[in-house]
């Protein structure tokens, strides 16, 4: 169900691609381009394929009760979000036109996994506003994922979602809507200028599970372009974390899953699923989780101790690695059997997502 359809094949996008500089010979490389504008048709936008996982999946419930197949490598660590002054600017967006009459929806299923999903009544309050819906072009359509905020001017979301694996190029004329909802944007829509990968996944060289699904770096960060201030600066931007950050010994986690998935309310309202997180080393060291979401979910982010703080007495403390609202990784590939329901998430790393935010802020400190 999730692979990619002849009607969305992808055409070369030519020249342009710089590199960034003073790479060193340990560091991972990170490719980047300024984004190519284009005239997003928001009627008939379609929610982007989710890459598909054929392979069989281990199960779950197993993997739960024993501990997780791999570790993290280096020490875990993160940098914090910000909450931002909720000013809003709304504007209206055409509708999108797309009603789901073919994908179906994953849920609780064979892989034992048990989730939650379930709409966001309204996703335009804190802290859900820091996530958003991503509109892009492609080879003359117009395509839908998700994304979030984690610095006041630069947004997260998967690398399937800004460059076909492998293929050496970009999709163009990215939009970010924070908080989106029935075509309308209280916050404003917000240009990209520049979007940035990691190289091994533009070449196509990344470690995967599956050729160009289940990898290693499926994650890219967005640079926004500024409206007198910055998205973030409205809506607030979550932390991130990398090596593990609060992930338990035996690398399990609680997962709040944010994003658009088009079979859910025909894409048109933000979903939230809950549900436990396994790293699986067959699955290129990736997140599992169960998850109702599908395909225009891809890029929304995965949090880990969601929502704000109780204030603590009676001498209760909080426990290990428990800052806020910090996202973990995002929404990479769903199982095509049905069956299965459940999804995954490349691994935050001081190799990956650490090195993308470094660059993309060297290059545009004001946006951090």
């Amino acid at each position: 169900m999730f692979t990619r359809s002849a009607a969305i094949a992808l055409a070369f996008l030519a020249g342009g691609l710089q590199t960034a500089a003073a790479q060193t010979s340990e560091r991972p490389s990170v490719t980047h381009q300024k984004v190519k504008k284009a005239d997003i048709d928001y009627a008939n936008a379609r929610p982007f394929a989710l890459p598909g996982n054929d392979a069989a999946p281990t199960d779950q419930a197993d993997l739960i009760l024993q501990g997780a197949q791999a570790t993290f490598d280096g020490p875990s660590g993160f940098e914090a979000g910000g909450k931002g002054s909720g000013e809003r600017k709304p504007v209206k967006l055409p509708k999108s036109k797309w009603v789901n009459d073919s994908l179906s929806s994953q849920a609780f299923g064979t892989s034992n996994h048990p989730f939650t999903t379930a709409t966001q009544s309204d996703s335009s309050g804190d802290p859900y506003r820091r996530a958003g819906k991503l509109f892009f072009t492609d080879d003359g359509g117009s395509f839908i994922c998700s994304a979030s905020m984690i610095k006041p001017g630069i947004a997260v979301t998967a690398a399937h979602c800004v460059s076909d694996f492998g293929k050496k190029r970009f999709y163009t004329g990215f939009k970010y809507v924070p908080a989106y909802r029935d075509g309308e944007a209280p916050y404003g829509e917000w240009a990209a200028q520049d979007v940035f990968v990691m190289t091994s996944y533009f070449n196509g060289k990344a470690k995967c599970a599956t050729k160009g699904v289940v990898c290693e770096n499926d994650i890219a960060v967005l640079v926004l372009a500024p409206q007198g201030n910055f998205a973030g600066n409205r809506t607030g931007w979550f932390g991130y974390g990398w090596g593990g950050y609060s992930y338990n010994k035996n690398n399990q986690v609680l997962i709040t899953q944010l994003g658009y998935p088009g079979a859910l309310n025909n894409g048109q309202q933000m979903m939230r699923t809950d549900s436990q997180g396994s790293v699986d080393k067959n699955e290129s060291n990736n997140t599992i989780i169960g998850s109702l979401q599908t395909g225009g979910s891809s890029g929304g982010p995965w949090l880990v101790n969601f929502g704000f703080a109780p204030t603590l007495s009676d001498g209760v403390k909080s426990g290990k690695e428990a800052n806020r609202l910090v996202v973990v990784g995002t929404t990479s590939w769903g199982y095509t059997n049905q069956a299965v329901k459940e999804q995954g998430a490349s691994p935050f790393t001081s190799e990956n997502i650490k090195i993308l935010v470094e660059d993309a802020c060297s290059a545009y400190p004001a946006n951090c």
